[in-house]
């Protein structure tokens, strides 16, 4: 079964909206955790505009399942990253001014710097995935980087999910057949909801892992967080 990782950030950003401790984000990690998270992602940006480095300082011990912290590899992330060291590090090429992540690694392009960024997580001992499009040719040089895995960014199929579907999971099977062919672990994230996370689970062959938040976190606002999760882990069982 896929694991699902919970991305918490939407919660830091409701209470960061008022400021003071509510909701209390520790509290949600450990709670993720107890109605059935396999793990939990935490996404810093310099701006601390959700997730703020002393919640990462917090939250890390709490963490009994998996922890990824995610982000664009900046010194001040890497420094954060190794001070921690969560399970898995996911790396992000984001700007400080996006609203969210909208794009993958050139892995060709960045190559050499990738490189040399993974080669310290992993000396930590540290997995490491990064953030690529549905792209063959991302996946192979993401290879040659040293990653661990890489997880395919789905923003491209939840949008034209609703208009084809076999067209819009084409290319994130053949980017996963890739991916299972190199040896490279494969997890994936972003837009992923209850109407398209089964048939994405089904057909990714090999797919370790899911990270979802914001649909998550909205979907808990009807459902509560208790049955939310549920509900995503029974989308993940894939013969169900």
């Amino acid at each position: 079964m896929t694991r699902l990782s919970v991305n918490i950030n939407k919660i830091a950003t409701l209470r960061n909206a008022r400021g003071g401790h509510l909701p209390d984000l520790q509290k949600a990690a450990i709670d993720c955790e107890r109605f059935g998270a396999q793990g939990i992602t935490v996404h810093p940006r310099p701006d601390e505009r959700h997730i703020t480095r002393k919640d990462v300082e917090l939250i890390r011990p709490l963490i009994t399942t998996e922890f990824n912290i995610e982000g664009n590899p900046t010194s001040e992330f890497i420094a954060l990253v190794l001070k921690h060291k969560p399970d898995q590090v996911t790396l992000v090429p984001d700007d400080p001014n996006q609203l969210t992540s909208d794009h993958g690694w050139d892995t060709v392009q960045h190559k050499s710097f990738l490189q040399d960024v993974i080669g310290q997580f992993k000396e930590a001992g540290i997995r490491t995935s990064i953030f690529v499009d549905a792209n063959v040719k991302m996946v192979e040089h993401a290879k040659e980087t040293g990653t661990d895995r890489v997880e395919l960014y789905t923003e491209s199929f939840a949008k034209d999910f609703e208009k084809d579907r076999d067209a819009a999971i084409l290319p994130f099977i053949e980017a996963a057949i890739a991916a299972n062919e190199l040896g490279v672990g494969l997890n994936a994230g972003h837009d992923l909801n209850l109407k398209n996370l089964k048939l994405f689970a089904q057909r990714i062959p090999g797919l370790l892992e899911v990270s979802i938040g914001h649909a998550l976190i909205c979907d808990a606002l009807y459902l509560g967080l208790d049955n939310a999760i549920k509900m995503y882990l029974r989308e993940l069982r894939v013969n169900n």
